[in-house]
């Protein structure tokens, strides 16, 4: 299944359908609808390379068990929180929207099963750099490619305690960074920065333990090597349409 008909049935809506690759897939996926009408046959969107797809920025090891053992129980927890609940039929965004009333529960699986399908989705041996319609935004808003670089790196490095660092789009189309804490993303109604999710990086120490320990700075220094622009450019040119 096509990661595009992914969202689509997921029923994200027209504005989330700009967070996913249309070249991406999820092989052998069955993931027709985040509503409960038929979550006895949802399944997570495999990875969009293999777990040592990354080597040597992000080991295989490290990949294997973020994916299959932490992304999965997010995303198996997420089924059973919204189960028998006002949200078993709504898409997942209209959840976000109105999370602030759904509980712990929803909230943080929820949001660790759909930041890490973006945080997957966003890593690869793409290009090296944004499209040229991406980088000047990016120059306009923070004077160079480097600088945002820059920025983002300490916004993941300055969270405290586990969570994610965003580039995003804000209401207004103009490019922002900030940090979530959790499972927290733009697209909540309590979270402090808001927006539609163009690249984000994880930082909860399972991301990068193994391979880094304690040391997230190097990790975040690291994991520019592997972020792929390419889908990273179409978000922004699906967003700003």
């Amino acid at each position: 299944m096509k990661r595009r008909n992914f969202i689509k049935n997921i029923g994200l809506g027209a504005a989330a359908t700009i967070l996913f690759s249309e070249a991406s897939s999820c092989k052998g996926n069955n993931l027709k609808s985040i509503t409960m009408s038929n979550l006895q046959t949802l399944e997570l969107p495999s990875l969009p390379y293999a777990y040592d797809g990354l080597e040597p920025y992000m080991d295989a090891k490290t990949v294997e068990i973020h994916y299959d053992r932490h992304h999965r129980t997010y995303f198996n927890n997420y089924v059973n929180a919204i189960k028998g609940t006002a949200y078993e039929n709504m898409p997942i965004e209209k959840v976000f929207g109105e999370i602030s009333k759904a509980g712990n529960a929803v909230r943080n699986n929820g949001g660790g099963f759909f930041n890490h399908v973006l945080f997957w989705d966003n890593l690869g041996k793409g290009s090296s750099k944004p499209s040229a319609e991406l980088t000047s935004a990016i120059d306009t808003t923070f004077g160079s490619f480097d600088k945002l670089k820059d920025d983002l790196s300490t916004a993941c490095k300055t969270q405290f305690g586990s969570g994610w660092g965003w580039l995003y789009l804000t209401a207004d189309k103009n490019l922002a960074i900030g940090s979530t804490p959790n499972q927290d993303n733009p697209l909540m109604d309590i979270s402090p920065i808001k927006g539609m999710p163009l690249l984000t990086i994880d930082v909860w120490e399972h991301a990068y333990y193994l391979k880094f320990q304690n040391k997230r700075a190097d990790y975040v220094d690291n994991i520019w090597n592997i972020i792929n622009w390419d889908e990273v450019s179409r978000r922004y040119k699906r967003a700003m349409k």
